[in-house]
């Protein structure tokens, strides 16, 4: 494997970082997001992949952020600590908003919902990225929204 070059890396870091960040913050704590996405540069140096195109770099670039995030869930429940208190910032009823609902939901409902609302993916793109079918895609996200909907019912 080829490494990367200091401007490769760079370039990756400023044109990546922004929405990997918010990526991980719908999962995690500010804190742990911050970490999960330097571990995956670390990663991406370690392993200095080659990418087939832009494209290709931004999917493996997401879904390492959403396999650390979810690592990092993971070791949180494993240390018998609320995973409220671990990993996100406000449990949804303290907050209300919206995000804290979809953090709360389940990694494979909330990823497609932060994907699909807040970073402007299409179906198709989630699904090429996520490399399940299109149709899961959309049954993840009606499924989601039907999650967040009964959640906010039992808010009010």
């Amino acid at each position: 494997m080829d490494s990367f070059g200091t401007d490769e890396i760079q370039r990756i870091v400023e044109q990546y970082s922004p929405s990997l960040l918010r990526l991980a913050a719908s999962r995690l704590s500010p804190a742990d997001a911050e970490d999960a996405v330097q571990e995956v540069f670390l990663t991406l140096l370690a392993k200095a992949p080659r990418f087939r195109n832009p494209g290709h770099e931004k999917a493996w670039l997401i879904r390492a952020t959403l396999h650390r995030a979810a690592d990092i869930r993971k070791a949180a429940e494993y240390r018998n600590l609320p995973l409220e208190e671990a990993v996100l910032p406000a449990a949804p009823e303290e907050d209300g908003s919206l995000l804290a609902s979809v953090q709360a939901l389940p990694d494979k409902y909330a990823a497609v919902i932060h994907l699909y609302y807040y970073e402007g993916y299409s179906m198709k793109e989630i699904a090429k990225t996520l490399g399940v079918p299109t149709a899961t895609v959309g049954t993840r996200l009606a499924r989601g929204r039907e999650r967040l909907r009964q959640m906010l019912k039992e808010e009010v």
